[in-house]
């Protein structure tokens, strides 16, 4: 198995002001991002969130909007008719049983339209300080070629890595790797070379790589 306090020590102090890069003012905003964010850059959410937030900056004002304006609005993130009907539901669903304010519990976040294990994870470490490791793609391909996890799917990574990472860190390792993947381990042209935890990486050294 991979020394994995080893391997976060040094992403720890590569990555030292480790966080979300989505722009976001309040958890509803957060929320709505990381529902954009499925299959789109962080970069494009936060070209197209300013606009949105404009005009709907709360789950009331969002559920009003026509489903035709927020699609409009997101139109660029891609997948826009369903994230357009995700949100509205999303922002309905906050209305209409949780008085509005978007729910701090990861049991509670589960129930809203269009969020999944990955965005309540992300959302409850976040927005509310909660310890969670959201596993998207760039995790899932990271934390399995280091060989922290050795899965073959999003959620026996999650568990995996639960395991092997102290409950107190999970919500900062999660940001470790994820910005390791995004700009070191890249998915078809990992940098190899330039990275600092190679010589502890199980791909690494199965591959030889240059």
């Amino acid at each position: 198995m991979a020394d994995t306090k080893a391997i976060l020590e040094i992403l720890s102090q590569d990555f030292p002001n480790a966080k979300s890069e989505l722009v976001f003012n309040s958890p509803f905003e957060l929320l709505t991002a990381v529902i954009l964010s499925a299959q789109c850059t962080d970069k494009r959410v936060n070209q197209v969130t300013p606009a949105l937030f404009a005009v709907a900056p709360t789950p009331q004002a969002m559920s009003a909007l026509p489903l035709e304006t927020i699609e409009e609005l997101i139109r660029s993130c891609g997948f826009y008719h369903s994230k357009a009907t995700y949100l509205k539901q999303m922002s309905t669903d906050i209305v209409t049983r949780y008085g509005g304010v978007v729910p701090s519990t990861l049991e509670e976040l589960r129930t809203l339209a269009g969020v999944g294990r990955k965005t309540a994870n992300v959302v409850y470490a976040v927005a509310f300080g909660g310890q969670a490791i959201a596993v998207d793609t760039h995790v899932f391909r990271v934390s399995n070629r280091l060989g922290i996890a050795n899965a073959t799917n999003v959620l026996d990574t999650e568990k995996q890595l639960m395991q092997a990472i102290p409950s107190d860190q999970w919500a900062d390792s999660h940001h470790y790797i994820l910005l390791h993947g995004r700009y070191v381990c890249k998915s078809q042209r990992p940098m190899c070379g330039e990275c600092h935890v190679s010589h502890l990486c199980k791909y690494y050294k199965e591959n030889h790589v240059e």
